[in-house]
């Protein structure tokens, strides 16, 4: 059983029925509830170098101060479109012809689903449920939306090419790979099984777990996730991923011969739309109003999609046959467990929750709100819960596993807009797009080379993500030594994904031992896992060099320090204004006694 959080104290008089009814029609009659006095021309003022712009800043709207409906809606729609590109992404690759090989049909309902699934679980986030008779709550309370993980395509794209060579999923004659549902099913089934460990370490302390898992360790894994999905974003850029790009060299026609607009491998027209999209994302940031700045992927996906039907790259087939609306469970997959899928799905999932802490973190920060006490760590605790269940959750309704997307903090930040009401709207407009399957249809028909450009922009940034964790290390020699140990095989494996097919020669008919080894070669040509392994050993055996702790503590011991410093300057600050107010309180009592003796 749960409950529904108040969050913060509750100071107002409790409202009756009428109370509430009134504040309602007041929302939907007044111009205050409807529009109010924000200043919508901030929003979609560009930046132009010959428009004189006078900037100012706009307020802020905290998580339950009184918004107006238009700019929730507005700001709602506006997270919905900037978290759109990474929502679809990972089931229009695992569902292409680089994962599962899946039918049309099929592949618009896995983005329909998404979509919406994206927009239900969001909500559990930014609801913050209570457990009854517990500590524990589900959710953040904040506008900690959630997404299809990225991070899930690299170790599927292995498991699906490894189910396909050891006859898991069929093949024609010829080689090519056919549908294999059972093996989507598969990965679904496995991910749901290993979400129990998320859900698990939600009720370990915080502390414990950032000991454990220290940037040390969280750092080259993330930064090696989006090493590995550039190389399949910048396939699709040339063209197209899986089969496609299997031999350049045999200048196969892309995306398939009957294509539209079929073209060998790497032309020039494909490398010069996906540049185009590059470029539009560069030019919205540059130039872009901050509405423009926070959706610049999905507008340069648009700029893409527009060029791309002009000069006949669209296949309407798809979308002139797919129904009116969708929604969860129109179609099913198998549901197994694949046994050489479970330690990497382990390690995927100690990877989603230390960034559900980072980024809940990140969203604390932005919303304006403390970044330790034990609210914070209610609000951390609850987040990675939520996160397991969704995962667990997104699986039983046949979508791969759900993590807290973290591009949304940056439209916190840039509108000044913490307010679970623009949460609640953009789950709103995610689960609307998601029913309009004609609109999933559309983006799934979206040509490889138009998506390669948005989505090469989008991996990258996840290994930016990473770099960003590692620069929070101090580079001493230790943590050198780990890193370099690390990105060695990591950098290696994810480089060179094949370097450890041939070390076993077994050929027998014991299958436990087959899927031990298929096991261990998924786990070693999976780059960030072997990195994360090996650095979580080696931070957990290598002392810190004797040379280093008189400098750490020196840093530690300076920094406390200069917080000292500042606490007293701050007292300074208080006692004197306290002085000045005891000043013109005297003052005023003096002139007051004046008055009176006059």
């Amino acid at each position: 059983m749960a409950e529904f959080e108040q969050i913060g104290p509750d100071l107002s008089p409790k409202r009756t029925v009428s109370d509430k009814l009134r504040r309602i029609v007041k929302t939907f009659t007044t111009k205050e509830g409807l529009v109010g006095d924000y200043d919508y021309a901030y929003l979609f003022t560009p930046n132009l170098p010959f428009l004189k712009i006078q900037r100012h800043s706009a307020p802020f709207f905290g998580l339950d101060d009184k918004i107006p409906l238009l700019l929730a809606m507005l700001l709602g729609l506006q997270h919905a479109l900037a978290m759109l590109a990474g929502v679809i992404t990972p089931p229009i690759i695992l569902g292409g012809t680089a994962g599962a090989n899946l039918s049309g049909d099929t592949a618009n309902y896995l983005v329909s689903t998404s979509l919406i699934m994206s927009g239900i679980l969001s909500a559990i986030q930014v609801t913050r449920f209570h457990i009854l008779k517990t500590p524990y709550y589900i959710g953040t309370g904040l506008i900690s939306v959630v997404g299809t993980s990225f991070s899930i395509i690299t170790i599927a794209t292995g498991a699906l090419s490894q189910m396909y060579s050891t006859g898991y999923c069929p093949v024609d004659s010829h080689g090519n790979h056919l549908p294999c549902p059972q093996g989507y099913g598969a990965i679904l089934g496995t991910s749901s099984l290993c979400a129990l460990l998320e859900i698990g370490l939600s009720f370990t302390s915080i502390n414990i777990l950032k000991r454990i898992f220290p940037p040390l360790v969280t750092g080259p894994t993330v930064t090696l996730i989006g090493v590995s999905l550039i190389a399949v974003g910048l396939e699709d850029w040339a063209g197209g991923s899986g089969t496609c790009s299997v031999n350049p060299a045999a200048r196969a026609l892309c995306p398939s011969a009957s294509a539209p607009h079929a073209l060998p491998w790497g032309s020039a027209e494909f490398i010069g739309l996906g540049f185009l999209v590059f470029l539009s994302i560069i030019l919205c940031e540059r130039f872009g109003s901050p509405i423009m700045q926070s959706c610049s992927v999905v507008i340069g996906l648009l700029v893409g999609c527009i060029v791309a039907a002009a000069c006949g790259y669209f296949d309407r087939s798809g979308i002139d046959a797919a129904p009116a609306a969708s929604f969860v469970w129109v179609q099913t997959f198998p549901l197994k467990v694949y046994a050489p899928l479970i330690l990497p799905f382990l390690a995927l999932y100690v990877v989603l929750m230390m960034e559900a802490i980072g980024d809940i973190t990140a969203t604390c920060d932005v919303s304006r709100l403390d970044v330790e006490g034990d609210m914070f760590d209610s609000r951390i605790r609850g987040g990675v819960l939520a996160d397991g269940l969704n995962s667990l959750l997104a699986g039983l309704c046949t979508i791969t596993p759900m993590s807290t997307f973290a591009q949304n903090n940056g439209v916190i930040a840039l509108t000044k807009c913490a307010n679970r009401r623009a949460g609640y709207c953009a789950c709103f407009f995610l689960i609307v797009m998601g029913i309009f399957s004609k609109f999933a249809a559309a983006l799934v028909a979206i040509p490889s080379s138009v998506l390669g450009g948005m989505t090469t922009f989008l991996f990258s940034s996840v290994a930016v993500s990473g770099l960003r964790i590692i620069a929070t290390v101090r580079f001493t020699r230790r943590n050198r030594f780990i890193l370099t140990a690390s990105f060695a095989v990591g950098m290696g494996a994810t480089l060179v994904p094949d370097w450890f097919s041939y070390v076993f020669t077994y050929t027998g008919d014991n299958k436990g031992l087959i899927g031990l080894i298929n096991a261990i070669e998924l786990v070693m040509s999976t780059g960030f896992v072997v990195a994360g392994f090996i650095a979580l050993i080696l931070n957990l055996l290598l002392d810190e060099d004797l040379e280093d702790v008189p400098a750490i503590e020196l840093e530690e011991r300076q920094g406390a320090d200069d917080q000292r410093d500042l606490d007293g300057i701050s007292r300074e600050d208080g006692l004197s204004e306290n002085r000045g107010h005891d000043l013109e309180s005297d003052a005023e009592r003096s002139k007051e006694t004046s008055d009176k003796i006059v």
